[in-house]
């Protein structure tokens, strides 16, 4: 892979059907058979984006939820690693005195229980504003003086990611149709109460760190340590594929020309399990958040594999 990386630099674009041609074969990923279910061919795409808040360096009106650093104590496993004592389906956890232990939930966390191994890097509006930038993975941040600083992935407690729309909807709070982000955001902060108790039903948690904003064209980086780029960057489970890859979404894509797309995987998630899952970087900012809101769509999935060098 990164020899074809190295050739694609010096191509001109007209060349690129041919090189991917030359250089990897195509692979058609499906599901397989499972109970009733047969093999699928179809995945499942959804997409999301870079929000745009307000916030500032310090506590004060209108600025109230902080927005944590990586605690100091915080161990994250790799893919496939484990630690004695833990169950194997957590992601993170940390040393206590009888061992390794799970990393505390987020109701815990947000009650104090790392107050001594972490600090806040900034104040968003309010935990609604902060459970959207913990959901979206980074953010810009605009600053009471005009300017803006990119909040970025520093780490998560592990805990597994349960999704604030299925339980809005399960709750029957909210519609499956009518679950956009602007819906359902207005909804929590219409029902405080209910919103304290759905958003701690995720004890999945995520830590920040901060860094200028270099190139407003790009997203923040991805997984891959490289900045996304929208429309083109897609978030895969990083348990299965290695990041760089390319994939061919086989299908139509809401507001892209032709029956299929070339995206790069660039990026990961906690919600993007299994082989056929995708995630696409849409952009920044509230157009981006529509149209990530809206795309909920399955294209087959054929991913790009480099052919092995000549010998």
């Amino acid at each position: 892979l990164a020899a074809a990386c190295t050739a694609a630099a010096a191509l001109a674009p007209d060349q690129a059907k041919g090189f991917f041609r030359e250089r990897f074969s195509a692979y058609r990923v499906v599901r397989p058979a499972d109970g009733t279910e047969p093999e699928r061919r179809a995945g499942f795409l959804t997409g999301y984006f870079e929000p745009q808040l307000d916030g500032s360096l310090t506590p004060g009106p209108g600025y109230t939820a902080a927005v944590l650093a990586r605690p100091d104590d915080l161990v994250t496993l790799g893919p496939g690693e484990t630690r004695p004592g833990l169950d194997p389906t957590l992601r993170a956890g940390r040393q206590g005195e009888a061992g390794f232990e799970p990393y505390p939930d987020r109701a815990a966390i947000e009650d104090g229980a790392i107050a001594a191994r972490t600090h806040p890097l900034l104040w968003l509006r309010d935990a609604v504003d902060l459970f959207v930038l913990q959901v979206q993975g980074s953010g810009r941040v605009r600053l009471p003086d005009g300017s803006a600083i990119r909040v970025l992935y520093d780490g998560k407690n592990g805990r597994p990611y349960t999704s604030i729309g299925k339980l809005l909807v399960g709750e029957g709070h909210l519609a499956l149709n009518d679950l956009s982000l602007a819906r359902w955001t207005a909804w929590l902060r219409a029902h405080p109460d209910h919103a304290r108790r759905l958003m701690r039903m995720n004890a999945s948690y995520i830590f920040f760190r901060i860094e200028p904003v270099v190139d407003e064209a790009l997203g923040p980086p991805g997984a891959a340590g490289a900045p996304l780029s929208p429309g083109r960057s897609m978030a895969v489970d990083s348990g299965l594929w290695r990041y760089g890859l390319p994939f061919w979404l086989d299908g139509k894509l809401p507001g892209q020309p032709g029956s299929g797309h070339l995206v790069i995987a660039a990026d990961t998630g906690s919600a993007i399990l299994g082989p056929a899952r995708g995630d696409l970087y849409v952009g920044t900012g509230a157009a981006a958040g529509v149209a990530a809101g809206d795309l909920h769509t399955k294209p087959g999935f054929v991913v790009l594999l480099p052919k092995p060098a000549a010998p």
